[in-house]
């Protein structure tokens, strides 16, 4: 079976009814002064008399009314008649400067803030934004495109730059006060939520298993320091119940934290609350942790260990932004979605959202408007003068049609009206 190959699809010309409209009027206003000249030769063929000459006197006037308003129309796009007469053919030969002209006007008196600010305040981007996030059929093809993009973003990062930028920015940043302040934070989200208190099982747990399982070591470790201390007879003597009684002790204290309601847990609450407080009061705590960050940042192991980190980051990120039901996908799905529930819930939100891009584009309007007046400019330039001359004359040579006909019916009243006039005073007119 063989395939068929459709025709391209022909669209039609936008401007062939501008065509027809200026042949009509044009033809109009050319048979308007074709009659002016009939009239003028009619009226010698009339007898003589009042009515004769005023009919002969309006339709002179009217003929060379027309006859000038047809040369002003056209002297506008092209040369009347092929002369070479100064002055004429306006369009095509400022073409550039035309081109110049109109991309300031534009740039300056269509694109102001007052037109933007009105325009704006109509959009109301917000609510339109909002429409789109509360649109789960909308998010989740634009969640599944912004991964899809991911991997070329990443692609685009080599990794040893990555890894070298991350090297110099993250000692600058978290040895910075930020860093007191995003750990202040973190610690104050893990008092509120109780994780601080999970954070510290974890902590006693390990070391209860830890020291069960290096007990047999630790206990031959302290009867050697005793026996390095008293002597070999006071360690063969003591040195066994010593040990025992300092893992025993250990294992108590380790035991007196774990209940909910201990006085070890409540002095770590108060510790932790203290450290926040100095964290985000105290100068001297604060840039003490950022000098402890630079220095383990600074260390070959932990930058070697960050390079790592981002490979694997990479990796993952790479493999599970392909998965259109990944991780990555389902974030950002969710994250348009809060978005979105955040712009529906918070007036001030929406608001702030719509004040921000109003500010960015008024920040960004006088650099706009200066490219726009240039790429305006650029366009004319770059076209033919023939085609600026058609653009323009199709769009507004239906007005200069009417134009050539006011100019053709006015100076054929004109005409007429003069000769009634200076009859009436003098008696003839000589003409």
């Amino acid at each position: 079976m063989q395939g068929r190959h459709s025709a391209p699809r022909s669209f039609p010309d936008p401007e062939t009814e501008l065509r027809r409209t200026l042949a009509r009027h044009r033809a109009v206003a050319t048979g308007l002064l074709t009659a002016m000249g009939g009239l003028v030769i009619l009226a010698y063929y009339l007898p003589p008399g009042y009515w004769t000459d005023l009919l002969q006197a309006g339709a002179k006037a009217g003929l060379v009314g027309g006859l000038a308003d047809w040369f002003a129309v056209t002297a506008l796009f092209r040369r009347p008649l092929g002369l070479p007469i100064p002055h004429t053919a306006i369009i095509p030969r400022q073409k550039d400067r035309l081109g110049r002209a109109l991309g300031s006007f534009v740039a300056n008196h269509v694109f102001t803030e007052q037109e933007l600010n009105r325009v704006l305040g109509r959009l109301d981007l917000a609510s339109i934004l909002r429409g789109f996030l509360n649109d789960a059929e909308a998010t989740r093809p634009a969640a599944t495109a912004l991964a899809a993009g991911l991997p070329r973003v990443l692609a685009s990062l080599e990794d040893g730059r990555a890894r070298r930028l991350a090297q110099r920015l993250l000692p600058r940043w978290l040895g910075g006060p930020a860093a007191a302040q995003l750990l202040a934070r973190s610690l104050r989200a893990l008092v509120a939520s109780g994780r601080h208190q999970q954070v510290l099982d974890l902590v006693l747990a390990r070391s209860k298993a830890l020291l069960a399982e290096k007990e047999e070591q630790l206990r031959e470790a302290i009867e050697a320091r005793v026996r390095a201390e008293g002597g070999a007879l006071v360690g063969w003597i003591a040195g066994a119940a010593i040990a025992r009684r300092i893992l025993a002790a250990v294992n108590e204290q380790l035991a007196r934290v774990e209940p909910s309601d201990s006085e070890l847990r409540a002095a770590f609450d108060a510790w932790v609350q203290a450290e926040i407080e100095r964290l985000e009061t105290d100068p001297e705590r604060a840039a003490a942790i950022g000098r402890a960050l630079r220095g383990a940042f600074a260390n070959p192991a932990v930058a070697s260990w960050l390079g790592d980190v981002w490979a694997r980051l990479r990796a993952a990120l790479e493999a599970d932004a392909t998965n259109p039901s990944g991780r990555t996908v389902a974030a950002l799905e969710a994250a348009l979605a809060n978005a979105g529930r955040i712009l529906t819930e918070d007036e001030a939100a929406r608001e702030r959202l719509n004040r921000g891009v109003e500010h960015v584009l008024l920040a960004l309007l006088p650099t706009a408007r200066l490219r726009l007046a240039e790429f305006i400019a650029e366009v004319v330039q770059g076209w033919d003068s023939a085609t600026v001359v058609e653009k323009i004359e199709l769009r507004v040579g239906r007005d200069l049609q009417y134009v050539r006909m006011n100019g053709t019916l006015v100076g054929f009243l004109a005409g007429a009206a003069l000769f009634a006039l200076l009859s009436a005073v003098f008696g003839r007119v000589a003409y």
